[in-house]
């Protein structure tokens, strides 16, 4: 999968705009068949601690339509920092499961691009 970040506001009240595109078009996008765009505001930023976005699906689809909001808590962990993701009000045509198996890969993800760089 690769993204392209349209827009990218990060202060409270700031926007952003988001296409993360799969290697293969699986008709499981929300957008287009290997697309999902999305848009939303921060509604909250504390520094070092805490990141809340509502953000929206781009999309014609009614069950995937619908504003939800992700709460970012960091929190420190021996040498390094945990992240819990909390999804609320998921669009009925969006599998908590899956969601969660895709959280989980893109934050392992994000762990091993962060403990590489970081040991440079």
């Amino acid at each position: 999968m690769t993204s392209l970040v349209h827009a990218f506001d990060a202060r409270e009240g700031g926007a952003f705009r988001i296409s993360l595109t799969y290697d293969a078009p699986t008709e499981t996008g929300k957008t287009s068949a290997n697309t999902d765009t999305y848009h939303g505001r921060f509604t909250q930023l504390v520094p070092n601690e805490q990141v809340i976005e509502v953000l929206e699906f781009e999309t014609a689809d009614p069950e995937m339509r619908g504003e939800m909001t992700v709460t970012y808590t960091l929190m420190d962990a021996d040498g390094g920092t945990d992240v819990l993701a909390v999804h609320d009000n998921l669009p009925p045509g969006l599998s908590p499961v899956d969601n969660e198996t895709g959280w989980r890969m893109a934050l392992g993800n994000l762990a091993r691009f962060v403990e590489a760089n970081a040991q440079r």
